[in-house]
């Protein structure tokens, strides 16, 4: 449309142009010569007039024609306007005619006109072109969008029908991907990321109710059958009340499994992240040691630290806190009399390590890999007391804060080797929302 509107207007404006040029001529022959030598330039215009478009009509007082190829002087040119557009038949033939009225005085009067009939086939030629390019464009838009539609439709096929699998309940489906590589595979794989992430929490919840099930319902049936045998068998007061006060003991015990369940899976969640803030790990270590180097004495056993004097980093310090004194009482509950206990910390390559290494029976490469796993226990360690949580925790607060955890042995080729964990925690930065004051 906007071309069409341009070239229509650069026709007319060149005509108007024309016209006007051709009476500017004529009103400066008439000053130079007079009135009366407007008429051989009009003839001679005519004469040169090869295309015949030039229209001329030079009337006198008595409004007889002087010069010109009108027969008539028009209705139209009598209007107030001096620019006319009139219909025009020449030959025989129908046309349109572009003309410019100039009152010369003494009653003669002057029409400067073009005829504007080739102009106008021009301009018809130029809108049926132009009609059936907008028409071709369409059509080459419609067909273009429906050939999209068809494309993103049989390349997001897979996807709907994985979505809709997924939401009937087959968690195994995953989008096919094709080797183009490209918007829609990335879409894909990182559908099939978090389609695996929630099967391997479906797969974590599961495993920890089958785990609950299974490593309660022993306390649980052993507290009740105490207080059923004690109801049945109870000597006297005395001896019931030291059964109630055993089956207090084992719920308590069950109380204290079920909040450590869901003080992991809070971590996991990343609830604590909002307590974040800057800490000096080196303090809250040493503290740590204080405390368990009274239960390692009482263990017939040693505790050393080797601690530097400052380690800032960010993070939670009860979590951490607590997960450094799940380390140090595995290693005091594993570790053999007289043995000896080492935690120490270092900052590495923008690292804070933290390290507890104990001389007790150690752990194979296959338990290694599944200390982390909720309520899972080594054969060695099914007679001591514990709930197979305390690694659990571990890996959990070291995942929030981004860092890792790693098992070795501390003597690798002795026997026993020992145990060392190591967590590798990232200095970090503190996120938005949350406090700055060290703890």
């Amino acid at each position: 449309m906007v071309l069409w509107w341009n070239t229509a207007g650069a026709l007319d404006r060149q005509t108007d142009a024309a016209i006007r040029a051709d009476a500017t001529a004529l009103m400066e022959r008439r000053a130079d010569a007079g009135l009366m030598a407007l008429v051989p330039a009009i003839i001679d215009r005519l004469a040169l007039d090869v295309q015949n478009e030039a229209l001329y009509l030079l009337l006198g007082p008595e409004r007889q024609i002087l010069a010109g190829n009108l027969d008539t002087w028009p209705a139209e040119a009598n209007a107030d306007q001096p620019w006319i557009r009139m219909p025009l038949l020449r030959d025989g033939a129908e046309s349109e005619a572009r003309l410019l009225r100039v009152e010369l005085g003494d009653g003669h009067r002057l029409l400067v006109g073009r005829d504007v009939a080739e102009k106008l086939r021009l301009r018809a030629l130029l809108s049926e072109g132009l009609a059936w390019a907008a028409a071709s464009s369409a059509l080459i838009a419609v067909l273009g969008a429906w050939m999209l539609r068809r494309a993103l439709e049989d390349r997001l096929a897979p996807v709907y029908g994985t979505a809709a699998a997924i939401g009937g309940g087959d968690l195994s489906r995953r989008v096919p991907l094709s080797d183009r590589q490209d918007e829609f595979d990335r879409l894909g794989m990182t559908m099939n990321a978090m389609l695996d992430r929630i099967a391997q929490l479906m797969e974590g919840v599961r495993g920890v109710s089958d785990a609950i099930a299974h490593d309660l319902r022993t306390p649980i049936a052993r507290a009740r059958a105490k207080l059923e045998e004690s109801l049945d068998s109870a000597a006297d007061e005395e001896a019931l009340r030291a059964a109630v006060e055993q089956g207090i003991a084992d719920l308590d015990d069950i109380a204290r499994v079920f909040k450590a369940v869901l003080r992991i899976a809070e971590v996991e969640a990343g609830a604590r992240r909002a307590a974040f803030a800057p800490l000096d790990l080196a303090p809250m270590l040493a503290d740590a040691a204080e405390l368990y180097g009274a239960a390692a004495e009482a263990l017939d056993q040693a505790l050393t630290a080797e601690l530097p004097e400052s380690l800032p980093l960010v993070g939670d310090r009860d979590l951490l806190l607590q997960a450094v004194a799940n380390l140090l009482d595995n290693a005091l509950k594993f570790n053999p009399a007289g043995g000896r206990v080492l935690i120490q910390a270092q900052q590495v390559a923008g690292l804070a390590e933290v390290t507890v290494a104990d001389e007790g029976p150690g752990l194979s490469p296959d338990d290694r890999g599944r200390v982390g796993e909720r309520f899972f226990r080594t054969d060695a360690a099914r007679t001591t007391p514990g709930s197979g949580l305390g690694l659990s925790l571990v890996r959990a607060v070291v995942a929030l804060h981004g860092g890792e955890v790693v098992l070795e042995d501390t003597y690798p080729g002795a026997t026993p080797p020992g145990l060392r964990v190591t967590l590798r925690l990232p200095l970090g930065t503190v996120p938005e929302g949350t406090g700055s004051t060290a703890a």
